[in-house]
Formats: C-alpha cells, sequence, structure tokens
C-alpha cells in the first residue's frame, strides 16, 4: 500500500532521516517507534506533504506522491492526527466529526437536487454517528469537544480523521496523556479499525499498546532504521534494546527468563 525507498528529509546541515526504506502492506498495523528525535513525526510530515523529501521517493497505492500537496494527499485517502490534539474550539463533538466529512459533501448539480441532498446529508449523518459510537463519543457528541477529558479529545481527533474514509491513517502518539485503562481502551479500538479494513501507522511510546496492536514494527534512530520485524523479535532485538528499550530493560527481561 505504501511504499518508501531511499527517503532522506535535510533542514540546513541536519538530516532528519536518512536513506530510509519501508514497505506498509494493506490492513496491517505498522508500528513506528524510536528515541525523541529519530524522525518520526517528520516521515508522517513527508508522507502527509506537509514537508517535500529531500531525496527519495513516496509511493502510495502505486502512485509517487512526492511533492503532492496535502490536499492532494488527502484525496488519494491518506489521513492524520498529530502529537497535540488540534480541534476547533468552538465546534461540538459532533461538528468536529462532521468537518471531517467535508471532502465527501455533494457539490456540483446534484447538490441542486432537494432529495437528492438530504439523502446524501442523512448518509453522512449516519456515517458520524457510527464513528461516534465506535469511540464510545455518542453521548457527548453535543458538547463542546474542548470540554471533554483529554482522552476524549483525541479520539475525537481520531473520530474526524476517519470521517475522511481514508484508507490509511497515521496516528501520532494517540495514547499520549492516556492512563492505563484509557490506553488499553484505545489499543482495541485500532484494532477494530484494521479488522474494518483500514491500514494504520502508529507513532506510539507506550509499548504495552504499541506492541499489542501491531502486525509489523520499525525502529528508527538518528533518521536511520534500526530494525524491523514482528514486536517479538524487535523487543528481542540486542540493538533496539540496547539503542531505544535500554540496558537496563534488557537486564529485567533477562532476569525474568
Amino acid at each position: 500500500m505504501l511504499s518508501i525507498e531511499n527517503l532522506s528529509k535535510s533542514f540546513g546541515g541536519v538530516t532528519a532521516i536518512r536513506d530510509l526504506t519501508l514497505r506498509v502492506e494493506q490492513n496491517t498495523i505498522f508500528g513506528l517507534i524510536g528515541p525523541n528525535g529519530a524522525g518520526k513525526t517528520t516521515l508522517f510530515n513527508v508522507i502527509t506533504g506537509l514537508m517535500p523529501p529531500s531525496s527519495g521517493s513516496v509511493r502510495f497505492l502505486g502512485v509517487d506522491i512526492s511533492g503532492f500537496k496535502p490536499h492532494e494527499i488527502s484525496r488519494l485517502g491518506i489521513a492524520r492526527t498529530f502529537q497535540n490534539v488540534r480541534l476547533f474550539g468552538s465546534m461540538t463533538v459532533l461538528e468536529q466529526v462532521l468537518v471531517g466529512q467535508s471532502r465527501h459533501a455533494e457539490s456540483g448539480a446534484k447538490s441542486l437536487v432537494p432529495l437528492w441532498g438530504l439523502r446524501r446529508e442523512r448518509k453522512l449523518a449516519e456515517e458520524a454517528d457510527d464513528l461516534l459510537r465506535l469511540f464510545g463519543l455518542y453521548e457527548k457528541r453535543n458538547r463542546l469537544a474542548r470540554e471533554l477529558p483529554y482522552a476524549d479529545q483525541r479520539r475525537v481527533e481520531i473520530a474526524r480523521a476517519m470521517a475522511a474514509r481514508p484508507k490509511l491513517i497515521l496516528m501520532d502518539e494517540p495514547a499520549a496523556g492516556m492512563n492505563e485503562a484509557e490506553s488499553s481502551d484505545l489499543a482495541e479500538e485500532i484494532v477494530k479499525l484494521r479488522d474494518s479494513g483500514l491500514t494504520v501507522i502508529l507513532i506510539e511510546h507506550d509499548m504495552s499498546v504499541l506492541m499489542r496492536v501491531s502486525d509489523k514494527v520499525a525502529v528508527l534512530n538518528f533518521g536511520e532504521k534500526l530494525a524491523e520485524g514482528s514486536p517479538k523479535e524487535v523487543q528481542n532485538d540486542p540493538l533496539v534494546i540496547e539503542a531505544y528499550l535500554g540496558k537496563e530493560n534488557q537486564n529485567e527481561r533477562t532476569a525474568a527468563n
């Protein structure tokens, strides 16, 4: 589905991503981990068109999207969430999701036919309600999103991204700020998204979430791929343990075994 070939991104004399190659298969959850500054969010910014690559290519469903504008990439079926919650302060939960549906709103001659417009509006409203139910937000749909607990605000952001009907969604630390129970619930929701046919790329520092849901994991370190494989393979990779999980963690795992 997504193919990244020899991708590099530099800012002046600083290289954030160096000669990175990744392939994300359709209908999977692909986890990305690495220390702060490893290039994970920069990679998301390049994939979604917020930054052009310095070299290399990004292909989505066979189309080279390197250098495409964000709205062009969105139309192809890629959505994302951000590290920091970005919601419209004066909108309700439902209105946030309806904004996410905007590119599916009918335009042209059909929009002038009253019955067609009503049917279209009803279908979009049903889709919005289904998304709110999926994320446990239906009963809060008429509340201002900014008034919700932080964990729910993050769910609203994911629901809004899903409202665009993406084929691929990039989630940047969706469990940040959540307690253990909230993170566990979110993990189940992400798996449901994959099971519904969606492909997910997940950046997450909460290893209990990422390792639980991911089909495949890649580890970035100083902009380079350090390791890639199943969650079990990555967790047991000596280079990963030393560079990211830490030697202390390795000793604890050895003692536990």
